[in-house]
């Protein structure tokens, strides 16, 4: 018998779950610890992975401080590319090639953990880039085996990178992201210290409040690990699994976490109890994506932040055109969850009542129009741009995005129901505008 209904099995489909909990820490002053963590994980040569503006924040100086006091030795790596792409983490991995280090730490966002996993992967064993890298992009390869320690420390809340084996890259050529997804990749621990938030602008909380929503109801809402084929033999169980009920648990309080307290956040920068509980939920739906997996709006996402003209948000560098990646998710998703909640109604009904919405008596048909309505409210008083229209495309890009989006397949596969290049094309459509 099925935990519930959703996950009742069916003929060819898998059989169990993998329950795979990353080691962390958490809480206000925790990356002090940092250099004692470091030394009792067996570093004694760390390369410190980060970006040119958090370089410039205390909470490199502090890491780097602690590393010291420890004994240990450090080197900085401070070139990450914000919204990392395939040139940077080639960069990183010469980096950690040629330091000949025993451990890493990363100390920013989610591009500074990503970069460091990378460069963790290809200086321990060296290959050709696209070796690892997903399919169809890449070869898919698996991780061959255990990596060096590595401490994810985020000052941001939004990738959960710390709680996950996945390193997500914009592949240049193509104009779209894609990744490395390998449960070996998953940090040695991950220490997340509220603290760090308090130097985020208001534009960047926003974005990584989003990117944790839609996270978790992307994990709420996948694709059941019982409709999945099963796999040949236990150990090729893949790392992202669909929807579980462990993955349920994480999914849901991090919604209702987001929703009580984004504005809040947004509007008093100074308040860390407004943030801490945020910095809280990107870790429930970290763990959550973390072993589920997203879907269709992150699938979205990487072609809106791949082909990207000429945006310039505020609160990131201005040195380049860029979409950040919460924002290029929440865009979409509104359109997507209108679209496929028929496949669980009562999973988006789920996501809108942990999200604050009055769901009684209100049918199983109207489950995604509820849930959409809800977002695009947030997304009003937030401030975030209007759809895609907002970040500087129109219909006439429609086809591009498609045609970057399908080869995300997977995310599209971990969809409730099937969605292939006709309903990608409508999706990009509903999504130019909302209001």
């Amino acid at each position: 018998m099925a935990l519930e209904s959703y996950f009742e099995p069916v003929e060819g489909g898998d059989i169990a779950f993998t329950v795979e909990a990353p080691k962390l820490k958490f809480g206000v002053g925790s990356l002090r610890e940092v250099g004692e963590d470091a030394k009792a994980l067996g570093m004694t040569r760390i390369a410190l992975y980060t970006d040119e503006r958090v370089a410039k924040l205390e909470a490199v100086e502090q890491a780097v401080k602690a590393v010291r006091a420890a004994g240990l030795s450090v080197e900085l790596f401070d070139q990450v590319e914000v919204e990392p792409t395939d040139r940077s983490f080639k960069a990183g991995a010469a980096f950690a090639k040629e330091g000949k280090f025993d451990g890493f730490i990363s100390v920013g966002g989610g591009s500074a953990m990503d970069t460091a996993k990378a460069s963790n992967l290809y200086a321990t064993y060296p290959a050709e880039f696209l070796t690892y890298v997903n399919a169809p992009v890449g070869e898919a390869r698996p991780v061959p085996g255990p990596l060096r320690p590595h401490i994810a420390c985020p000052t941001t809340f939004g990738t959960a990178s710390e709680t996950t084996g996945i390193a997500i890259f914009d592949m240049l050529e193509m104009g779209a992201k894609t990744g490395i997804a390998h449960r070996l990749l998953r940090p040695s621990l991950g220490v997340l210290d509220p603290s760090t938030l308090m130097t985020l602008p208001k534009p960047v909380v926003a974005a990584n409040g989003f990117d944790v929503f839609s996270h978790a109801i992307e994990s709420l809402t996948a694709r059941p690990f019982s409709h999945r084929a099963a796999p040949a033999t236990p150990d090729k169980r893949p790392l992202l699994q669909g929807s579980n009920p462990y993955s349920d648990l994480a999914c849901v309080e991090a919604i209702r976490l987001v929703g009580e307290n984004i504005e809040r956040a947004i509007k008093l920068p100074d308040d860390l109890s407004a943030r801490e509980p945020l910095m809280f939920a990107g870790m429930l739906a970290g763990i959550g994506f973390g072993n589920a997996g997203c879907h269709v709006p992150h699938a979205m996402a990487y072609a809106v932040a791949g082909l990207v003209r000429d945006y310039r948000p505020e609160g990131w560098p201005n040195d380049h055109a860029m979409v950040p990646h919460g924002i290029s998710v929440i865009l979409n998703a509104p359109a997507v969850f209108r679209s496929v909640a028929s496949a669980c109604p009562d999973r988006h009904l789920r996501a809108a009542a942990a999200f604050g919405a009055d769901v009684r008596n209100v049918p199983e048909e109207r489950a995604g129009e509820l849930l959409a309505d809800r977002v695009i409210e947030l997304m009003r008083r937030s401030e975030v741009p209007n759809g895609l229209q907002g970040v500087g495309y129109t219909d006439d890009d429609i086809e591009a995005l498609t045609d970057r989006t399908v080869p995300q397949a997977r995310l599209l596969v971990n969809s409730p129901c099937p969605v292939g290049r006709d309903e990608l094309r409508d999706l990009f459509k509903a999504a130019m505008r909302y209001w």
